[in-house]
């Protein structure tokens, strides 16, 4: 039902829940507003937007007061003028008038020139109030004109709460937690800077000379949120990037990577032409020599040990047409299944669960559903580092009033807002889940209904959990039992209950098992189908869903369609026998080439030698290959130790295409760059290579032309048209232009039927336990402000905020091993080991470490071991055994602690 209102003597229509000022500009009738964004909650503490109601007395505020039928509107009387010119003369009054002549599109600038102030601002800056102490973002509170915005959006938005007001009235000052930004709680989201209207937040780069010519709506080449963003360009070069403010997963918002690590685009070590290694030195080749080359080789190991001679990598930063290329050239030119990508290190036993119990390896549900769910269970991701857009939706929620349950082996940032947080020991994940099934199943919480129609297996499954009780799986996990049965009354008693895990759930030689093992709760508890629910695991590259979405491993086909199954229809539509033979994985393809097995190496955008583990064995199997081609931007580890040939490859800002989120959202990505050099998109590298083979079926000439081949071949894109995925991206499946997309997945059926089957998983510890000679537990993972290896945040003034990896260790341990904040020690485990400076903070558990792996000259990954997921090979990055020694000493010898890098 349409409410009627009459703005300045005319009749209009709008929805009900509207505001006034909604509906104004939905009109194309302005009113200045300083203090209101429309991320935050309206409340027309300004006075800028007051307006007129026929049946009001007083003034009221347009962003703050809701539609009602008949009402009278009036934007333009001469008392609304008389008020806003007051109070836009008393603002100005104190106004620096350089910052307005500087930056005269600020939104506070505008309503200066409007009113004919202009000559009113005419105050100096106060050095006193400025801070250029941070790398990103400039602080001037000379121009601040207390709208209070930038207090609002980092509490309500980002949930760090870095600005606080002090004082009252003319003494009001805005300032950080810290005695100054730089030492602040301050994660550079950029909110503040986004929402301010005076630029007293600023970037800290922006000039007059750096202002944007062109803005380009694409998506963040960096973890998988799936954030999307306009590309500010000024010539060939970035010069800004903003959060898209309609964005269906962002809603608004950036993390500091996305709003501000775009540098690496411009890098001076930035490969932009073919190379070719002869005789330990490389040398450039035009395109014309490189395609030749790697054609010639390739089809010389093809010809002496055959097509399975040879592995490709695809990429988790490369798009969904990427992609699919570099599988249809491994299967269809080369002859191989031998094709993985990333994923196989990460979220591959996520795959693998969710297909075996749900038949279908994708997230259940929606980021949306944060904000339904009553209660949200996180296992094994530390989201306000790694995801943090997620992160921050999580925080809020639970600040809103949702239960929050933490599963971590550290103290991460959500734990101080969570309900309660079950510390388990690294490697425990099954043991703990299952007991929290067992008090779920004991104690009359199950979801009967849901149980009796769609869950089979459920006596069996009785019958094996009852041996899980609380005080079993707490001698395993270290949790207080009490703790488990607290955690799993509240995910049972207070649904809807969604859970979201990460890396420390998967990558463990249980990894798949574990994530099984929590797909059993959500079944037991009916968690599964509808809003506010699920199992969504939050995958941590840009298309690293996409990647292996789109074939990028040796078992399935675009689609993530079973090889046989799928091969008659891909044979017709390639006019080409699909191999027979199993394909290798990528830890698989190590194996073979360390045995002589595997002669040949494509690998795109994957930095194999700096993030596999036990690096010293990769570089063993590195060592052995006769051919390692390397495609990407930088001469990055693999290719400077091991490369035979460079392609070089664009960034995701020079191409179009596709990424596909990890709530499976296929999303647009447009270039705002032309290729930098002589670089080409990844997938006109290898097609160009495909045809340079004699190859058909890759004539290509553009992104969109390989997409609506995707769209041929899987009915989950049938309905994604480029015009379609434009407007906001669609989630899969889609399986007809008609069809929405599919927000939530098993409403009705699971994907292979009816019914889901319970897991019965028994635990089974790792190998890698505390010993005498090894008594602490290696975790390694990442941080906020540096990507995986650091190959594009490496290249950033993320540096700054993150110089070097560090090793975080126990206030209690760092006392035993005597060694204090920033000093290096020496991590050896059996493998290698690796010299960190030390970080001591109370978010480790006693006998527990924490690592990242961004820095080649640490090479962290030296130290981790060879253990693996017993289903998908996805290592064991998560537990490595290791001990702790003064930088000081003397080195072991070459004995059993390996060879040290």
């Amino acid at each position: 039902m349409s409410v009627h209102l009459i703005v300045n003597g005319r009749p209009h229509e709008c929805e009900p829940g509207a505001t006034v000022l909604s509906v104004l500009r939905q009109i194309q009738i302005e009113v200045p507003t300083l203090c209101h964004d429309d991320r935050l909650q309206p409340t027309g503490e300004c006075r800028s937007c007051l307006v007129s109601l026929a049946q009001h007395a007083r003034l009221v505020p347009a962003c703050a007061t809701p539609v009602e039928d008949g009402m009278v509107i009036e934007t333009d009387t001469p008392e609304l003028e008389s008020h806003r010119r007051s109070l836009f003369e008393m603002l100005a009054r104190h106004y620096p008038s350089a910052a307005v002549e500087q930056f005269p599109d600020k939104p506070f600038h505008r309503v200066l020139r409007a009113y004919g102030l202009t000559g009113e601002a005419r105050a100096l800056p106060d050095a006193d109030r400025g801070d250029r102490s941070h790398p990103y973002i400039a602080v001037d509170m000379s121009r601040c004109i207390d709208c209070y915005r930038c207090v609002r959006i980092c509490n309500d938005v980002q949930g760090q709460r870095v600005w606080h007001v002090r004082e009252r009235g003319l003494e009001t000052r805005i300032v950080p937690d810290g005695p100054s930004l730089r030492e602040s709680s301050c994660v550079a989201c950029g909110a503040c800077v986004d929402t301010c209207p005076t630029g007293a937040l600023e970037d800290a780069g922006a000039s007059p000379l750096t202002m944007p010519s062109k803005w380009t709506r694409t998506t963040c080449p960096y973890c998988g949120v799936g954030c999307e963003m306009h590309v500010g360009t000024r010539g060939d070069r970035i010069v800004s990037v903003r959060p898209v403010l309609d964005a269906p997963v962002s809603k608004g918002h950036l993390c500091v990577k996305g709003r501000y690590a775009f540098s690496f685009v411009h890098a001076e070590d930035r490969i932009t032409q073919p190379m070719i290694r002869e005789r330990d030195r490389w040398r450039r080749a035009s395109w014309s020599e490189a395609r030749a080359v790697v054609a010639e080789r390739l089809q010389v190991l093809i010809d002496r040990h055959g097509a399975d001679s040879i592995g490709v990598l695809g990429s988790a930063r490369a798009t969904n047409e990427d992609n699919y290329v570099i599988q249809k050239f491994a299967r269809t030119v080369i002859g191989t299944n031998n094709v993985d990508c990333c994923a196989r290190v990460c979220h591959a036993p996520s795959a693998a669960a969710l297909k075996r119990v749900l038949g279908t390896g994708l997230a259940t549900n929606s980021f949306d559903d944060i904000e339904r769910a009553r209660t949200i269970l996180v296992c094994g991701a530390n989201a306000t580092e790694d995801h943090p857009i997620v992160g921050a939706r999580i925080r809020q929620a639970a600040r809103r009033g949702a239960h929050l349950i933490v599963i971590d082996p550290r103290r991460i940032e959500l734990t101080a807002d969570a309900t309660c947080h079950l510390a388990l020991k690294p490697g425990t994940n099954v043991a703990l889940l299952n007991a929290m099934a067992h008090v779920i199943v004991t104690e009359g919480l199950c979801a009967t209904g849901f149980l009796e129609a769609r869950v089979d297996g459920v006596e069996a499954f009785k019958q094996f959990i009852a041996d899980w009780t609380p005080a079993h799986a707490a001698a395993i996990c270290g949790v207080d039992v009490e703790a488990i049965r607290f955690a799993a009354r509240v995910y049972a008693a207070h649904g809807p209950a969604m859970t979201v895990h990460g890396l420390g759930l998967t990558e463990h030689v249980q990894g798949t098992d574990g994530v099984a093992a929590l797909i059993n709760l959500a079944l037991l508890t009916g968690n599964l189908g509808q809003a506010g629910a699920g199992v969504n695991p939050l995958r941590g590259q840009n298309n690293v869903q996409g990647a292996a979405h789109m074939g990028c491993e040796p078992g399935s086909l675009p689609g993530s369609t079973p090889l046989e199954e799928g091969r008659p229809l891909f044979e017709r539509q390639w006019d080409r026998p699909l191999p027979g033979t199993r394909g290798l994985n990528l830890l698989e393809m190590m194996d073979a080439a360390s045995i002589g097995r595997l002669k040949g190496l494509w690998a795109i955008g994957y930095d194999v030698f700096l993030t596999n583990p036990n690096a010293n064995e990769t570089a063993k199997a590195l060592r052995s290959l006769d051919l390692v081609i390397v495609q990407d931007l930088f001469l990055n580890e693999t290719a400077r130790e091991f490369g035979t040939i460079f392609l070089p490859a664009c960034s995701s800002f020079e191409k179009d295409g596709t990424f596909m989120n990890g709530e499976r959202r296929i999303q647009r990505v447009r270039a705002a760059l032309r290729p930098m050099g002589e670089s080409e998109p990844d997938w006109q590298i290898v097609a160009e290579i495909a045809r340079a083979m004699g190859a058909g079926g890759f004539g290509f000439s553009s992104s969109e032309q390989i997409w609506d081949e995707v769209r041929a071949l899987c009915s989950g894109a049938r309905g994604m048209t480029y015009a379609r995925l434009d407007q906001a991206g669609l989630q899969w499946p889609c399986p007809a232009e008609d069809h929405p997309g599919t927000a939530i997945l098993h409403t009705q059926p699971f994907g292979h039927g009816p019914h889901a089957t319970l897991q019965r998983i028994d635990y089974r510890p790792t190998s890698e336990q505390p010993t005498p000679r090894y008594p602490f537990l290696l975790i390694t993972g990442r941080s906020l402000y540096q990507f995986n290896a650091g190959t594009m945040t490496g290249r950033t003034l993320n540096t700054d905020l993150r110089p070097s990896d560090v090793l975080d260790i126990s206030p209690d341990d760092a006392i035993d091993v005597r060694v204090r904040d920033g000093e290096r020690v020496r991590v050896v485990s059996q493998y290698g080991s690796t010299v960190l400076p030390v970080r001591v903070t109370a978010a480790m558990g006693r006998g527990q470490l924490f690592a990242t792996f961004q820095s080649k000259e640490l090479l962290v990954n030296a130290a981790t071991g060879s253990h693996r997921d017993s289903v998908t090979n996805t290592p064991e990055y998560k537990v490595t055994a290791v001990r702790v020694e003064r930088v000081e000493a003397d080195p072991p010898s070459d004995d059993q602690d390996g060879r040290h890098t």
